[in-house]
């Protein structure tokens, strides 16, 4: 069975760090992109970077462009999303998923998902 578990999730302030964690079981890592989404209270989801653990690649929404790092750990089996100068706009339930290829833009985030299981999510929220 397929799965991707979100977690690390908290309360932050701005300024301060979190580290998300996305464990996957039930495939191969480096077969997919995994890819970070978010969704804030009354908006739509957002994908905000995606990693190919088999080539290195990573890609980053603007809003989160030198703020947050995407990594992976294929022996783990784990994505990590390091979260640096957070702001209040970055709170928001975080979720990460598969894609078929690197998001080249805001909108292929949505149009290369594997399928819309994303699992459950993990929250932050970061105070001002």
């Amino acid at each position: 069975e397929v799965q991707l578990q979100a977690s690390g999730g908290g309360l932050g302030q701005a300024g301060g760090s979190l580290r998300l964690s996305c464990a996957a079981s039930g495939f191969r890592l480096d077969d997919y992109i995994i890819a970070w989404f978010r969704q804030a209270p009354g908006k739509e989801s957002e994908g905000i970077s995606a990693i190919s653990s088999s080539s290195g690649a990573t890609v980053y929404a603007e809003s989160v462009k030198g703020r947050f790092t995407i990594s992976a750990d294929n022996a783990k089996k784990t994505v990590y999303l390091q979260m640096n100068n957070l702001k209040p706009e970055d709170t928001a339930v975080y979720y990460c998923a598969r894609l078929i290829a690197i998001p080249l833009g805001p909108r292929m985030y949505r149009e290369y998902l594997v399928d819309d299981d994303w699992g459950q999510g993990t929250k932050v929220t970061v105070s001002s």
